[in-house]
C-alpha cells in the first residue's frame, strides 16, 4: 500500500527521532565513561574546549545548513536537467572541500596561539595540552563538510536511514578509541576520545554517505564554476556570517564556562548534553524530517498545505515536548546522579550540574519552535532572516554573559544560554507569522499550557517517588536507588499523562499512542 505524503513525513520523523535518540544515549554512555574517570575539571574541561575551533569552522562555511541550502536548488535543477545537476553538486563539492581544507590547515597551524583566545581561563599547561588536543580533531572538518553536500543527495532520495546511521558510527569511534587506545597504552588521558573523533567523522560522516550515494549513482563532475553557484552562495552567505545562539550555544558554554570557575566547562556540559536529548529526539527530528516536505511544497507554491505542514508538525511536536521537559525538570537530580556519578564524579558533581540542567531544560520547547520554524524559513529559500535574527540574540548574549558570570558564575551561562534561545524562537515566529504563516499556528500556545498543566500532576507523583522512595531505598546502592526512582517515577508519570489526556484532551492522547496501537495491529496474531 502506497504512503500518503503524511505518512511518509510521519515515518521519516521516527526515523530521525529512533536515530537522535540512540546517537544521544550513545553520547551520554560516552560522557559517563569520561565523568567515571575524569570527573568534572582539568583533562575533561581541556578536551571540551578543544571542540570551539573546529564546530566554529564549521559553522562558519554553514556546515550544518550546507544540506538544507543545497537540497532546493539540486533537487530543483535533478527535476529539470540531471546531468546538469550532477555538475552543480560537483562544484558545491570542491568548493567545500577546498574551503575546509585550507581553513583547517591555517588552524592546526595557529593551534598554540588559538588555545589561549579559545579557554582564557586556562594557565599554561592546559593550553599547551589544549593545543594538542586541537591539532588531533581539526583535521576531522575536512569529513565533515563533503559529507553533508553527500547527505543532501541522500535526502533527496528520501533515503533517511543511512544520514540516521552516520551519527551513530561517529559516537561509536569515539568511545572505541576513547577506551581502546588508553587500554594499549597508545596515549593517555583523553586523547583516544579525540583520535576517535577523527575516525568518526572519516568513517561515519563521509565514508558511509559516499558508498551509499555511489550504490544509487553517482556521477561526479568536479568543478569551480556553475551558473548556480552564485544563488547558492547568497543562501549560504547569511548562514556564515551570521552565527546564530542555536549553533553557538555549546561554544558560548565552553568559552564562557572556562571563566566560572575550574570544572564549570564539564559541568555545564553534562548538563548540556542531556538537555540536547529531548531536543534531539523532538526538535531536530521534527525539523529535518518536516524540511524535504515542506521544501517541495514551497517550490510548487501550495502555501495552504505548507502551512497546514507546518502547524500540523509544530503541534504534535510540542504534545510530546512539553511533558518530556517537566518530567526531566522534576527528575534532574535523579538523571544527572543515574548517567553519571560514580568514579571520579561524586555527588557534589551531581549537585551542582543538576540546577544548570533545570534551567537549560527550560528551553526545549523553544528548540521546538526555532528548529521548526527555521527549516520553514530555509523552505522558502530565505536564509537571511533566521541569521539576522540569530546574529542579534547572539550579540545580546555576550554582555549577559560578562554581567552574570561574575553573580551567579555558571548558573549565569546556562540562564543567559536560555534566555537568549527563548529571544529568538519568539522572534522567529513573530515574523514568519507575519510574513506567510498567518494561521499555521493557530491553537499552539494552547496546546502548550493545557499540556503543563496536564502534566502537573505527574511532576508531583514523581516527586513523591523521589522524597519517599530514596527514604525507603537508602540500603541499596545509589546507581540502583535512582534506576528504581526514576523507573517508578517515570512510568507513574506516563500513566498520569495518559489517563488525564483520555479524558480531557483524547486529541494529544492519539497524537502520542496512535504510532504504537497501528505496530499493535499489525503484529502477527493481533
Amino acid at each position: 500500500m502506497a504512503l500518503t505524503s503524511r505518512q511518509k513525513m510521519g515515518a521519516a520523523a521516527l526515523i530521525m527521532a529512533f536515530s537522535v535518540l540512540v546517537s544521544r544515549f550513545m553520547g551520554l554512555f560516552r560522557d559517563k565513561i569520561i565523568s567515571w574517570q575524569f570527573g568534572a575539571g582539568g583533562e575533561t574541561d581541556i578536551y571540551f574546549a578543544a571542540f570551539v575551533v573546529p564546530d566554529f569552522l564549521n559553522y562558519l562555511l554553514a556546515g550544518g545548513y550546507v544540506s538544507i541550502t543545497l537540497i532546493p536548488l539540486l533537487s530543483s535543477r535533478f527535476e529539470k536537467d540531471e546531468a546538469d545537476g550532477w555538475r552543480f553538486f560537483g562544484t558545491v563539492f570542491c568548493w567545500a572541500t577546498l574551503a575546509i581544507g585550507v581553513l583547517s590547515v591555517a588552524a592546526w597551524l595557529a593551534a598554540p596561539r588559538l588555545a589561549p583566545v579559545v579557554a582564557p581561563g586556562f594557565d599554561a599547561a592546559q593550553c599547551e595540552r589544549l593545543s594538542h588536543f586541537l591539532r588531533i580533531v581539526l583535521p576531522a572538518q575536512v569529513f565533515f563538510l563533503p559529507g553533508a553536500c553527500l547527505s543532501a543527495v541522500l535526502y533527496i532520495r528520501r533515503q533517511f536511514a543511512v544520514p540516521a546511521l552516520m551519527p551513530l558510527i561517529y559516537n561509536g569511534c569515539i568511545l572505541l578509541f576513547g577506551v581502546g587506545l588508553p587500554y594499549l597504552g597508545l596515549v593517555r588521558g583523553m586523547e583516544g576520545f579525540c583520535w576517535g573523533v577523527l575516525a568518526g567523522a572519516a568513517l561515519g560522516a563521509f565514508a558511509l554517505p559516499l558508498v551509499t550515494v555511489r550504490s544509487g549513482g553517482l556521477r561526479f563532475m568536479p568543478g569551480l564554476r556553475h551558473p548556480l553557484m552564485k544563488k547558492f552562495l547568497l543562501l549560504a552567505l547569511p548562514l556564515m556570517i551570521g552565527q546564530s545562539v542555536v549553533v553557538l550555544d555549546e561554544q558560548f558554554v565552553r568559552v564562557f564556562g572556562s571563566m566560572a570557575g575550574d570544572g564549570a566547562v564539564s559541568l555545564l556540559n553534562y548538563a548540556r548534553r542531556i538537555m540536547m536529548v529531548p531536543v534531539g529526539v523532538v526538535a531536530q527530528a521534527a525539523g529535518v524530517a518536516s524540511f524535504p516536505f515542506l521544501a517541495s511544497l514551497a517550490a510548487r507554491g501550495d502555501m495552504d498545505e505548507f502551512r497546514a505542514t507546518l502547524g500540523r508538525t509544530m503541534r504534535n511536536s510540542m504534545i510530546v515536548a512539553i511533558p518530556v521537559t517537566a518530567w526531566m525538570i522534576t527528575a534532574s537530580g535523579p538523571v544527572l546522579g543515574f548517567i553519571f556519578e560514580g568514579g571520579s564524579f561524586s555527588v557534589s558533581h551531581t549537585l551542582g550540574a543538576a540546577p544548570l540542567l533545570q534551567i537549560m531544560l527550560v528551553a526545549v520547547p523553544f528548540w521546538l519552535l526555532q528548529q521548526v520554524t527555521g527549516r520553514a524559513f530555509y523552505a522558502m529559500q530565505d536564509t537571511l532572516t533566521p541569521a539576522v535574527v540569530g546574529t542579534l540574540a547572539t550579540l545580546l548574549a555576550v554582555p549577559g554573559y560578562l554581567v552574570l558570570i561574575p553573580l551567579m558564575g555558571a548558573k549565569g551561562v546556562a540562564l543567559v544560554t536560555t534566555a537568549c534561545i527563548m529571544i529568538y524562537a519568539l522572534v522567529l515566529l513573530i515574523i514568519a507569522c507575519r510574513r506567510w504563516a498567518k494561521g499555521a499556528f493557530a491553537g499552539l500556545w494552547g496546546t502548550a499550557w493545557r499540556n503543563a498543566l496536564i502534566s502537573m500532576p505527574g511532576c508531583g507523583i514523581m516527586l513523591a517517588v523521589m522524597y519517599d522512595g530514596f527514604r525507603l531505598l537508602s540500603s541499596l546502592p545509589p546507581l540502583l536507588q535512582q534506576f528504581i526512582v526514576l523507573t517508578v517515577g517515570g512510568v507513574l508519570f506516563v500513566v498520569s499523562w495518559l489517563v488525564l489526556t483520555w479524558f480531557f484532551h483524547r486529541d494529544y492522547f492519539h497524537v502520542v499512542a496512535s504510532p504504537f496501537l497501528r505496530r499493535m495491529k499489525r503484529a502477527p496474531g493481533a
